[in-house]
């Protein structure tokens, strides 16, 4: 079906049908002379189509498209949410589309109050501290959040930490992330219900452990019941806990990854607020942490004092930036527009529903 689809330049007509151009009024002059060698001998190889022609072309290749707008759009584990118009909206709106990340922060402190309430709405909603919204996409976040618990531990003079675990069911950018970090990957098996095994977790576990990185809800989409008994086991270890936000949409308002022991989480953004996907950027994966973790987030960050909304770049033990300014703005814009909308008692209903579409489809 699609190799019978014509190109746009298959549709020349050669007519006047399209031209608008007024009567000459003037003298003709002679462009030959006055080009000289520069002057075309045959007419460039431009479509000649008519308006009509060209809005039903490309309509018609509009409608051979999949996506949010058309059904179930999953890639890999991302399944995307529809992308309300509102948010776009909402992102379009002149004072926040037609800023500069370079712009003085006394005139973009309506920009700086959105990131700091999306921190705040963030932080209660997951159980964290604090938040950077400078990772561009949920594997980006992974990588910062792990550079967190390295620089934590470094900091500390623990440098012997060289190991990373991630479960067998793990989704394969967890691996991928702590490699790149420097970390030694250990796997740690699943038992038959599909769940960490306590007891392999246990005989793996060592002074020489960084960290666990988790998905709860797993991949294979089941609660990680003995979660608290597994953020104890790694933390009495001397390890930290990293929770990977791809299955986020799946508790959202029913339990915080901050309680059940986790100690950073990155978040899809695509998946759990309705934001469009990024493709490993230009979207979003905000990471956020606990309050002892706070001063190695990336600089800067968003700061209030009294009525004033600055961006704070004194953070000394910081891991650095890890893209431009802060983020990709329009994105987080069409994040807290969801958030909004939706409310804490919303929220928990789309946590509600998307378990339950879950189970229908498995």
């Amino acid at each position: 079906m699609y190799k019978d689809t014509k190109l746009i330049f298959d549709y020349t007509t050669k007519t006047k049908a399209n031209r608008l151009i007024a009567p000459l009024d003037v003298d003709k002059a002679d462009l030959a002379s006055f080009y000289g060698s520069d002057y075309r001998e045959e007419l460039p190889d431009i479509p000649d189509i008519d308006e009509i022609t060209v809005v039903r072309h490309y309509t018609n290749l509009s409608s051979k498209n999949y996506g949010v707008e058309t059904g179930t759009y999953p890639l890999g584990s991302c399944t995307m949410k529809y992308n309300p118009k509102i948010n776009e909206d909402m992102a379009s709106l002149a004072g926040f589309a037609m800023t500069h990340p370079l712009q003085p922060e006394e005139t973009v402190q309506g920009n700086l109050e959105l990131l700091y309430l999306l921190e705040r709405n963030f932080c209660d909603i997951f159980g964290m501290d604090r938040f950077t919204f400078q990772p561009s996409a949920g594997a980006h976040g992974e990588q910062t959040g792990l550079l967190l618990i390295k620089a934590y531990h470094e900091d500390r003079g623990d440098t012997k930490r060289k190991v990373m675990i991630v479960p067998d069911s793990a989704h394969g950018t967890n691996p991928a992330s702590a490699a790149m970090v420097g970390y030694e990957v250990r796997e740690v098996a699943s038992d038959e219900r599909g769940l960490v095994d306590i007891n392999a977790l246990r005989e793996i576990m060592g002074d020489d452990v960084a960290g666990l990185m988790l998905t709860n809800p797993n991949t294979l989409g089941l609660f990680e019941r003995d979660i608290e008994q597994i953020t104890k086991l790694v933390h009495d270890c001397g390890g930290l806990v990293y929770y990977d936000g791809a299955n986020a949409n799946a508790i959202l308002m029913q339990t915080r990854p901050g309680d059940m022991g986790f100690d950073v989480v990155h978040l899809n953004v695509h998946k759990t607020f309705s934001t469009p996907h990024g493709g490993g950027g230009p979207g979003a994966g905000p990471v956020g942490c606990k309050d002892f973790l706070a001063p190695y987030l990336p600089k800067p960050v968003v700061v209030k004092q009294d009525d004033r909304f600055s961006l704070d770049y004194d953070l000394p033990k910081s891991v650095g930036k890890v893209r431009a300014f802060t983020g990709s703005f329009g994105i987080l814009v069409r994040a807290y527009a969801y958030v909004l909308a939706n409310g804490a008692k919303e929220l928990k209903e789309v946590s509600e529903g998307a378990v339950a579409n879950a189970r229908y489809v498995m």
